[in-house]
């Protein structure tokens, strides 16, 4: 059993990570403490503007894992994205708590962008093509298998290469967003939404596009297949 031990306060208002009787728990209350001093040290304002009603331009559908923190890798701040976060980045039109957060998005936020978001070094991805995730996290993942298996079928390749999986599984929620009724919807009332696929790179802190944005005017075309980048780096 690892010894309890003291939060300290730096002088610049850093906290030193530590443990006590809680968990740890109370470390993250003064963190909470110190970062909404910070904030209202640079911005007296800051959080009287997050009181009103929330208008994010963007629709974030990203991974649950840890290292992908949404608002952060792209320098927004609260209010300025909307975020659902789950295992892989799916947008399951089954899945009700990615259905009502995408309506949310869209015709209550009126969002202008939704962007499904994974990135390289993905544990579902890599739980899809080993098949060993059994109970709820193997039928959740039960999509990314079904593309896995498809892909090692037509590849003479003995193993998948997990980052080709996770920019095919970016690109297949495209897809699948393109069929959604909320997204059919809002096209055919001429809303101003346009469809994204980025991955993440944990290794070095970049986004990638690898897929074409799709807009109402191009969502008869088939999503192109992964590539290294588009416009989309002019997106914020």
């Amino acid at each position: 059993m690892h010894a309890p031990f003291d939060l300290t306060m730096e002088e610049e208002g850093e906290i030193v990570a530590g443990e006590d009787g809680d968990g740890g728990l109370s470390n993250l209350f003064e963190r909470n403490k110190v970062w909404a001093e910070r904030k209202t040290r640079s911005d007296p304002s800051f959080f009287r503007r997050l009181v009103g009603q929330q208008t994010p331009r963007y629709f974030w559908i990203g991974c649950s894992d840890s290292r992908v923190p949404a608002t952060e890798i792209v320098d927004l701040d609260p209010g300025e994205m909307f975020v659902h976060r789950n295992v892989a980045n799916l947008a399951s039109a089954s899945d009700l708590s990615f259905s009502a957060a995408l309506q949310f998005a869209v015709d209550v936020l009126q969002v202008r962008h939704v962007i499904v978001v994974g990135h390289y070094g993905c544990g579902g991805i890599s739980a899809a093509i080993s098949g060993r995730a059994n109970g709820k996290i193997g039928c959740w993942l039960n999509p990314v298998r079904k593309l896995c298996c498809s892909l090692s079928h037509s590849s003479s390749n003995d193993v998948l290469d997990p980052n080709i999986l996770c920019e095919l599984n970016v690109v297949a929620q495209v897809e699948a967003l393109v069929l959604n009724p909320t997204i059919g919807a809002a096209w055919a009332r001429q809303a101003d939404l346009t469809l994204h696929g980025w991955v993440y790179g944990i290794g070095d802190g970049l986004l990638r596009s690898v897929c074409d944005p799709v807009t109402p005017l191009g969502r008869s075309e088939a999503v192109s297949s992964p590539k290294a980048q588009t416009n989309d780096s002019a997106l914020f």
